[in-house]
């Protein structure tokens, strides 16, 4: 009997460990700081959209004054989030190629570069994995994100990655 359920522990163990590669257990689930980047109305064919981007630090991640991550933690960037305007508004955004108002691109790898959205799992200032987020959503309400991204896993399987974000987005600032 104690024989059948330590194996049934152990069982259960390693179908619970299988299902998050080693690499993504411990991804944040709230990040500390955010960067709007503003680009505006970059694209000549589309003249009704402007374009931002997100670039998302959890704790342990930095800028220096070179604009070069530093640390240890993840790095969540959201590129070609198309608005209305000029800045990010609030709403419901999902992830789309049409370009229109409310939506920003999914995420590709295009020759082991990636594209889109993607996250970056940092140690010691170097990037160790970069996982292209393929698809989701999120909505902007009273300075707060709200993220559900979708991933393929190391299995095959479709995963889901939930986040967020409370404060200001500060604004991405050139040299």
């Amino acid at each position: 009997m104690k024989k059948s359920l330590l194996l049934l522990l152990i069982l259960a163990l390693c179908a619970c460990t299988r299902n998050t590669p080693s690499a993504y257990r411990g991804m944040p689930k709230t990040y500390s700081t955010a960067y709007e980047q503003i680009y505006g109305h970059c694209y000549d064919s589309l003249p009704d959209v402007a374009v931002v981007a997100l670039d998302l630090y959890s704790d342990g991640l930095e800028l220096n004054e070179d604009k070069i991550i530093e640390g240890t933690g993840y790095n969540l960037y959201l590129s070609d989030i198309f608005v209305p305007d000029s800045l990010l508004e609030h709403g419901t955004y999902r992830s789309d190629t049409t370009a229109e108002a409310f939506t920003f691109l999914p995420g590709r790898n295009y020759e082991g570069t990636p594209h889109g959205m993607y996250l970056l799992n940092i140690e010691d200032s170097k990037v160790i994995n970069i996982q292209v987020l393929d698809s989701g959503n999120f909505v902007y309400r009273n300075d707060s994100l709200l993220f559900t991204l979708y991933y393929r896993n190391v299995y095959g399987g479709r995963a889901t990655y939930t986040c967020s974000y409370c404060g200001i987005l500060f604004p991405w600032l050139k040299r």
